[in-house]
């Protein structure tokens, strides 16, 4: 075609050439292109082996988990089939990543929400999680973090549970209702900071009500207890108070009832005071009256002297002021029970003295039946005589031990009181002594009298002999009138006695009891 048309052969030449190049610009071209594709292949697989390598220390695997993906590479063949074997291993630890910052992302959500709960306010930074550090030490970390904080709200629940109970127990016992003393307080806040503060400031305070409450209910329940026992309130009227009554001495703790510290309950038991005062007022003379002659019942059976309780009832109603006639009650109170102990540590002494009087009684009648000439004399009743008369004599026979143990009794009492035990007003160790004395006297003479019979040869001596119906010495007469009960009644008795013996004046239910045993029974052995 050149031929044909007739180009140069200089031109020929140039045109070859500049085909030449342009063949050889292409194919230079060409291999740039396939060297920048094996760079590409080769970046690549470096590059994977650098995010396996970065994402084994992000997750915290071993080293040799990059050791084996790099020494999978060798011995492959093509750059292509290293990136195809290295690919799958690239694809799961990204795949473990993405697990790992999952669960990084649930703890830290977590966290974050139990920190809101606690700290409504915000007050605490939000916990957020380090993608660089995805290990499993890390996420240990932040999972015992998040159990310490559930441990604490739960003790916070449980606390502010606790509170929440109190309050409403406080609030019940107080008669208020617990949703006027917590104002806006939800549910949901209760284990904060800022709702136990709260809760712990609102019970306080209920507290401080509640002990000046339990402090007014206290007095004014001492005053009510003070005015029953004064006025010997019955039963009926105690028993609307009755319940509370028993808190007088309850501590705040104890106190647990509805409404047992209200204002309204309070205010009924202040009126019930207000009421016995005003009652008070009306019955004081009449509670005056009452506790002497309580005071001279106590007094009578102690033995103790009569006190002329006149002037002072009048000095009472000669008084107008409350106050002094209160000191009055009060002052009669502590008599009463000064009076009551007194009686308390005389009861041995007064029981045996009542043993002793009873002898005393015997001895008596016994020396009437001794005095009587026809105490032998069969009749209806005389077996019961006889076995009285036997009894006296054995009980008569123990008079002087009970004697001396009586005197033993009275000596322990003086000496642990320091005075003198007196017995209807007189001294009971000189009462006991002139009967010891007149007891001697009464024996020394019988004695005597015996030794006179038996030298004047006289009959045997009987039970009827000038001895028994000798009157007893004076001074016998009259202790046995001082010692036994109702004397000056006894004395009048003896004085006007007849001449009928009085063993056959015996009530019928005496006369029942008793045997033949003692029939044969002689004066000579109780002589």
């Amino acid at each position: 075609m050149w031929d044909e048309i007739g180009e140069r052969e200089e031109d020929r030449r140039g045109m070859l050439q500049a085909l030449e190049e342009e063949c050889l610009n292409v194919y230079r071209a060409k291999v740039e292109q396939v060297r920048q594709h094996r760079a590409q292949l080769k970046r690549e697989i470096a590059d994977s082996v650098a995010e396996v390598a970065a994402i084994c220390a992000t997750i915290g695997e071993p080293p040799a988990t990059v050791q084996t993906a790099c020494s999978s590479l060798q011995g492959t063949g093509s750059l292509k089939e290293e990136l195809g074997s290295i690919a799958p291993e690239l694809a799961e630890m990204r795949r473990r990543r993405e697990e790992r910052r999952r669960q990084f992302s649930d703890v830290t959500e977590r966290v974050n929400r139990i920190h809101q709960e606690m700290n409504p306010g915000g007050g605490q930074p939000r916990v957020v999680a380090d993608s660089s550090d995805l290990t499993l030490t890390k996420l240990e970390e932040l999972r015992a973090y998040l159990q310490h904080l559930q441990s604490e709200k739960e003790s916070r629940t449980r606390k502010g549970a606790e509170l929440m109970a109190s309050l409403h127990s406080s609030s019940l016992v107080l008669g208020t209702n617990p949703r006027e003393i917590i104002h806006g307080g939800d549910q949901a806040g209760h284990f904060s900071d800022a709702a136990i503060e709260r809760l712990a400031s609102e019970i306080e305070g209920l507290r401080e009500i509640k002990r000046s409450r339990m402090e007014k209910l206290q007095d004014l329940l001492a005053s009510m207890l003070e005015l029953w026992n004064l006025m010997d309130t019955p039963a009926e009227e105690q028993r609307r108070f009755q319940g509370v009554a028993c808190n007088i001495a309850a501590s705040e703790d104890e106190i647990t009832e509805p409404n047992a510290l209200s204002m309204d309950f309070i205010r009924n038991v202040e009126a019930e005071v207000v009421r016995l005062e005003a009652l008070k007022e009306c019955r004081m003379k009449d509670l005056v009256v009452k506790k002497y002659d309580e005071l001279k019942e106590i007094r009578r059976r102690a033995r103790l002297p009569e006190e002329d309780d006149g002037d002072a009832v009048a000095m009472f109603d000669a008084i107008d002021s409350d106050a002094e006639r209160a000191l009055i009650l009060e002052r009669l109170e502590v008599q009463i029970s000064e009076a009551k102990d007194l009686e308390f540590s005389r009861k041995d002494v007064l029981e045996r003295m009542d043993k002793w009087q009873a002898a005393l009684e015997e001895e008596s009648w016994l020396e009437e039946y001794n005095r009587n000439e026809n105490r032998y004399n069969v009749g209806k009743g005389t077996h019961l005589v006889l076995k009285r008369a036997e009894k006296a004599r054995a009980l008569v026979s123990k008079m002087p031990a009970m004697a001396e143990a009586l005197t033993a009794k009275v000596v322990a009492w003086e000496k642990e009181r320091g005075v003198k035990f007196e017995y209807d007003g007189e001294a009971l160790l000189d009462m006991l002594e002139e009967y010891s004395n007149a007891r001697k006297e009464k024996e020394q003479e019988r004695k005597r009298q015996r030794d006179q019979r038996r030298l004047q040869g006289a009959a045997p001596e009987r039970d009827a002999s000038p001895v028994a119906a000798r009157p007893p010495p004076k001074n016998i007469k009259n202790v046995t009138r001082t010692l036994s009960m109702g004397g000056s009644a006894r004395k009048a008795a003896s004085s006007s006695r007849p001449g009928t013996p009085s063993f056959l004046k015996l009530p019928m239910s005496a006369r029942r009891g008793g045997s033949d045993e003692g029939q044969m029974m002689a004066s000579d052995s109780f002589e």
